[in-house]
């Protein structure tokens, strides 16, 4: 009997141990009030910062704790992927990802420090953004087929704006030229303000850019839209067409979605992940953020997270393609 109960107790005293050594996380206590960090990899202001700062506002009362947003921007989004990459798997790193740095730049860098499906999981889509067609206002091209046309009869192509080499704008008329078989020029800008400027003067024929930057222009009468990249038509701009609305072979799935979204790193425990999906989820449904959702010209998205990681992995060898295709290269 005694040595029954001396067995009973190491067992108990093992069992103990095994369990205090786990990380906090797994005993069920995240999170225990030390701080979370929302990394940004992107300069403060942009979409990503302004995302990343009206759901961690509300995340860290919710969990008890406080959400500290870190912008670590460079490299498209590159260097504080994988700042948060190399972070401690416990539920106290977010990164706020996007098409670029969860999507595109894989294919783009040929050094890049993490993987953008291995090194994280995935917790929210938090929307997508599809882009515009856009050309001058005084342009004699007013359908996509019109844009099409010219473009095959000008040495070249037309030429096309964007916010700089990779970029969504980027890519968005490399996937146009890879399914319709006609070529552009691409003319790379820092950023899209002198880019869609350039387009608005006339000295660039056109652009693809998101809805947030081309609607006021459009809305203004400086810009004329052609056809906008979603799926279906955008309840802000009804009378513009889909791409593969226009008729032109080859672009029935014809689709650019810029898009936001927030991962852990990999390895990070489930209930964990689980938690994070719910309470942000809970807040994105709240019809204050909605509305800000559609003020960024995002359309909400609400997918589970084996639903998030089959987009991105869809995303991923998209434009691997459509980068192979063109010989996209950065240095």
């Amino acid at each position: 009997m005694q040595q029954r109960r001396h067995l009973i107790r190491t067992a108990a005293l093992a069992a103990a141990v095994g369990f205090i050594g786990l990380p906090a996380a797994a005993q069920g206590t995240w999170p225990t009030g030390k701080t979370i960090s929302y990394v940004v990899p992107f300069a403060a202001g942009g979409t990503t910062d302004t995302l990343g700062r009206l759901i961690g506002q509300q995340l860290g009362p919710v969990l008890g704790t406080t959400v500290v947003v870190e912008n670590k921007g460079g490299a498209a989004g590159s260097v504080g992927s994988e700042a948060a990459a190399r972070a401690a798997p416990d539920g106290y790193t977010l990164l706020g990802g996007t098409v670029s740095s969860h999507a595109i730049n894989i294919s783009l860098y040929p050094k890049l420090g993490y993987d953008p499906i291995k090194s994280f999981s995935p917790v929210t889509l938090i929307g997508t953004n599809p882009v515009v067609l856009v050309v001058a206002a005084n342009s004699p091209h007013k359908t996509l087929k019109d844009v099409l046309a010219a473009a095959k009869g000008k040495d070249g192509g037309l030429s096309s704006a964007s916010a700089g080499t990779g970029s969504s704008q980027h890519l968005a008329v490399e996937l146009l030229a890879y399914k319709s078989g006609v070529k552009f020029t691409h003319i790379p800008y820092k950023g899209s303000g002198p880019a869609i400027q350039d387009v608005i003067s006339g000295q660039v024929d056109m652009m693809f850019d998101t809805t947030v930057v081309a609607a006021p222009h459009i809305q203004s009468g400086k810009l004329r839209a052609i056809a906008v990249t979603s799926p279906k038509r955008l309840a802000s701009m009804p009378d513009v067409p889909t791409v593969a609305e226009s008729g032109v072979n080859g672009l029935a799935d014809f689709q650019v979605q810029s898009w936001q979204a927030i991962f852990v790193p990999a390895a990070t425990p489930a209930p964990i992940v689980s938690r994070l999906h719910d309470e942000i989820r809970k807040i994105l449904a709240q019809p204050d953020m909605q509305t800000r959702l559609k003020g960024f010209g995002m359309e909400p998205a609400d997918l589970n997270t084996t639903q998030i990681a089959a987009f991105q992995k869809a995303e991923v060898e998209k434009w691997a393609q459509v980068i192979k295709a063109a010989n996209i290269k950065v240095d």
